[in-house]
């Protein structure tokens, strides 16, 4: 995983339009609705780590705000997470919620293919 960049930061929110509103306006850009399998809510589309925002429930991304890690691979990325000490929250083909070996949340983020880190 060396070199993974962060890819998003994720923010579940009790009030989804309040929230767009306060990241849209402090940061100075767009959250746009989601598409395909990026799941629910909106996020940015600009260049950087993107900022997304979604609707507060009870799965185990709707916490905390999450960073997410881009890896190439991720069942071998979430095999290592384990091998580490972390263990994977929720673990999907996509996306996945993981925990440090301290019990601190993040999520790991399949890149798309043909896109390099």
């Amino acid at each position: 995983m060396a070199g993974s960049p962060l890819a998003l930061i994720e923010f579940p929110a009790d009030d989804p339009e309040r929230a767009r509103r306060f990241w849209s306006g402090l940061l100075d850009l767009a959250l746009e609705s989601r598409s395909g399998g990026e799941g629910e809510g909106w996020q940015t589309r600009s260049f950087g780590p993107a900022v997304g925002v979604h609707l507060r429930g009870p799965g185990p991304g709707d916490s905390f705000s999450l960073p997410y890690f881009e890896v190439d691979d991720l069942s071998a990325a979430l095999e290592q997470v384990q091998m580490l000490g972390g263990s994977v929250v929720h673990p999907g083909d996509a996306w996945a919620v993981c925990k440090d070996s301290e019990g601190s949340p993040f999520g790991l983020a399949a890149r798309a293919p043909g896109v390099s880190g």
